[in-house]
């Protein structure tokens, strides 16, 4: 005879959903930490390479110490003594603890919300499995993750053989990662419960890691206090290969015990399925635009598409602000001038531009196979079917999710070149740059359209291997960035489809690699489309 589920221990059941967990995911973590990993180790080896003597750390730390640069990587004090470990440290911490914690907040809501969503969760807790089992399994899991990813990092960097890259430093590097990933592991568990549907909870999750950020940054080059309020400022100010303090990285495990119990609280004050902020009523009518297929997938994907044009506008305007300082941040990195110079352009301004539009265009990606592979979602959610037995064909419904990430990736583009235009105008009093860098940035779209195509095709044909489609921004973003840096072979970079973009504003602007990129593009979906139509919808 089973219990009933208010008289069983609450986290009966732990340690099995926790294996269960580890099993899912079994792909998808070591894809992230293998990621995270290299990511880490390439930009090390490359900062030996860049900067092989005291002089040009020197140089480099002066040019660090502008207020545009700063925000962008942390604060002053690694610039004291610029070593290879302090450069890791001031240039990677912030940036990879955004990501750290992008990877928390995703295994925590896939976990809890989108189970629950999915009605998954309700078959579960009708077993032998107490009511917070299912928040603990998340936690843990993510907590594991946060931890193999300190391990491989500590082992990777102190293994590298780079002068000043030291077992004791690389050990609180490591933990700094984890220590920020916990803790938006924790906000993660509060937003689970206050929102009923996933892409809420990991909205507001990933809004706080974005306000982390900015606290961060304007910290640094201002009031030092808003860095405090910052769990990336506390990473960063533990100060691996500088101080190696570890006391700050106790402020990330108290927050992250203090937003996982609320997160329990909160989780015994709701049903299941259900959020504690009630869903907004809608509109009594429809709007017309609903009555379409376009108009159903805009309004599904609207937050996506603001949260990425948001940000994108953000790092434009984040990489313009410091083009009028290029020169003599650049000057003297004898690699990147080689690097810049193979590029183009009249100036070594011009060359970074374009260079950073490479960046800027591989985070566009990563929105347009989001966007794209949104279909899947619908499908295995059960929604597709329902729509689809009516007289939607399937041919628009899965167009109104392409069309919106076509549309999406100009969108993105455009606001992305505006924010970088303006305030690089503003930095160089040039103003016919915001132009120029606009142009710059929606030359790209072709190339993203072909990502989506490369989504499309395999949602059609091969709709339980769409997790390949994520290997076309991670390799334009290897070979695009990179591969220019490090000198990679050319006939990398003509296997991504950012390898045939006109490189503006450096170079004049070439229309036949726009117009082949445009064709294959519409090959492709077009071949995704078809691949849709003639198989059975895969409904879990």
């Amino acid at each position: 005879m089973t219990a009933h589920p208010a008289s069983r221990p609450a986290f009966t059941g732990t340690g099995t959903l926790l294996r269960f967990a580890l099993r899912r995911d079994r792909v998808r973590l070591p894809v992230w930490l293998l990621a995270l990993l290299a990511g880490t180790l390439a930009t090390a080896d490359s900062y030996a390479a860049l900067y092989d003597s005291p002089e040009a750390r020197a140089t480099a730390a002066r040019t660090m110490g502008t207020p545009a640069a700063l925000a962008m990587t942390g604060p002053r004090h690694y610039l004291d003594d610029y070593t290879y470990g302090a450069m890791l440290g001031h240039g990677m911490i912030g940036f990879a603890g955004v990501l750290v914690g992008l990877m928390s907040v995703l295994i925590v809501t896939r976990h809890t919300r989108d189970e629950e969503e999915t009605g998954r969760a309700e078959l579960i807790r009708s077993t032998v499995v107490g009511r917070h089992a299912p928040l603990a399994a998340a936690l843990g899991l993510a907590v594991l993750a946060d931890l193999a990813l300190a391990l491989l990092l500590t082992a990777g960097l102190a293994g590298l053989g780079v002068e000043s890259l030291d077992l004791s430093g690389s050990l609180v590097y490591g933990f700094a990662h984890a220590a920020a990933g916990v803790v938006f592991a924790g906000v993660a568990a509060i937003t689970a419960q206050i929102t009923s549907s996933t892409r809420g909870a990991s909205g507001l999750a990933l809004a706080v890691i974005g306000g982390a950020y900015v606290l961060r940054a304007a910290g640094d080059t201002g009031n030092e206090a808003l860095s405090w309020a910052s769990p990336i400022g506390w990473a960063q100010r533990a100060y691996p290969y500088v101080d190696d303090r570890w006391w700050p990285l106790l402020l990330c495990l108290g927050a992250a015990a203090a937003c996982a119990a609320t997160g329990f609280l909160l989780s015994a004050r709701r049903d299941v399925g259900a959020g504690l902020r009630p869903a907004r009523l809608g509109r009594t009518t429809a709007s017309r635009a609903l009555a379409g297929p376009f108009g159903l997938a805009l309004r599904l994907q609207r937050g996506l598409l603001a949260g990425f044009g948001a940000g994108l506008f953000v790092m434009g305007a984040m990489y313009g602000s410091i083009i009028g300082d290029i020169e003599e941040m650049l000057g003297g990195v004898d690699q990147i001038q080689e690097a810049l110079a193979e590029i183009g352009g009249a100036t070594l301004a011009e060359s970074f531009a374009a260079m950073v539009m490479v960046v800027i265009a591989v985070v566009s990606m990563v929105y347009v196979v989001m966007a794209t592979l949104r279909a899947r979602a619908e499908e295995t959610g059960g929604r597709a079917e329902a729509l689809l037995s009516t007289g939607l064909s399937r041919t628009a419904w899965l167009g109104g999710h392409l069309a919106v990430a076509l549309l999406g990736a100009v969108v993105t583009q455009l606001l992305a070149g505006l924010g970088f235009g303006l305030a690089a105008a503003a930095a160089t009093g040039d103003h016919a740059m915001t132009g120029d860098l606009v142009a710059a940035a929606l030359v790209h779209v072709p190339a993203l359209w072909t990502a989506a195509g490369v989504a499309l095709v395999l949602f059609g044909w091969l709709p339980r291997a769409t997790a390949l489609a994520w290997a076309v921004p991670l390799y334009a973003f290897v070979v695009g960035y990179l591969g220019q840096i490090l000198r990679f072979p050319e006939w990398t970079g003509d296997l991504s489809p950012l390898g045939h973009v006109p490189r503006l504003p450096a170079a004049a602007m070439d229309w036949t690699p726009v117009a082949v990129l445009t064709l294959v593009a519409a090959g492709l979906c077009l071949t995704g489309l078809r691949g849709f139509r003639r198989r059975d919808l895969d409904t879990k």
